[in-house]
């Protein structure tokens, strides 16, 4: 296993950790552990991409490890009563939608290319932000004035994004039967 795959790794075992963090009213420590595995994040494709490390196994395991710390964030968070319950859904859906969509593609096509698109990536730091500045708030009640502005900087990115797979597998798709109809 490589260091970039270690880290992917590392992230989602985080999860669990963060959520019992804040069960527990350790927002503090929850703040510092986010912190950590978001710098995981940027650090693991950094690492990947310039020391050319990069992995079938990576391509899978990033996304997914970025998946399951921002839902857990998102999901705990609201729970908490800290971010709205609409955000929290429009991510959720758009996630499902974008597993779905790539499911459908891959059963429609026989393949599945896996490509983030730049405004996901937007979408992902946005996010990450958002979780951030919540839990720092919930930590030393500060960052309040911050918030609003990425819980709605995060909704238009999010619906952005999700539109955005959506559109490009929908004409990659079209584009497939339309070869496959030659």
């Amino acid at each position: 296993m490589n260091l970039p795959n270690f880290l992917s790794f590392l992230r989602i075992f985080s999860v669990p950790l963060l959520i019992w963090l804040m069960m527990e009213g350790y927002a503090t420590a929850a703040f510092w552990l986010f912190g950590l595995a978001g710098l995981t994040d940027a650090l693991d494709g950094f690492i990947a991409k310039r020391f050319h490390m990069e992995t079938e196994l990576g391509r899978y395991l990033d996304p997914l490890a970025d998946k399951l710390l921002l839902l857990a964030g998102f999901v705990i968070l609201t729970v908490f009563d800290l971010l709205p319950l609409w955000l929290t859904l429009l991510v959720v859906t758009r996630d499902v939608v974008i597993v779905g969509g790539a499911l459908v593609y891959q059963v429609m096509t026989g393949m599945l290319q896996i490509r983030p698109l730049w405004i996901s990536k937007l979408n992902t730091v946005s996010q990450m932000l958002l979780l951030l500045l919540v839990l720092w708030r919930a930590a030393w009640d500060e960052a309040g004035l911050w918030v609003e502005p990425f819980v709605w900087l995060t909704a238009v990115t999010t619906l952005i994004s999700g539109g955005s797979y959506v559109f490009e597998w929908s004409r990659m798709a079209a584009q497939q039967e339309r070869i496959k109809g030659l």
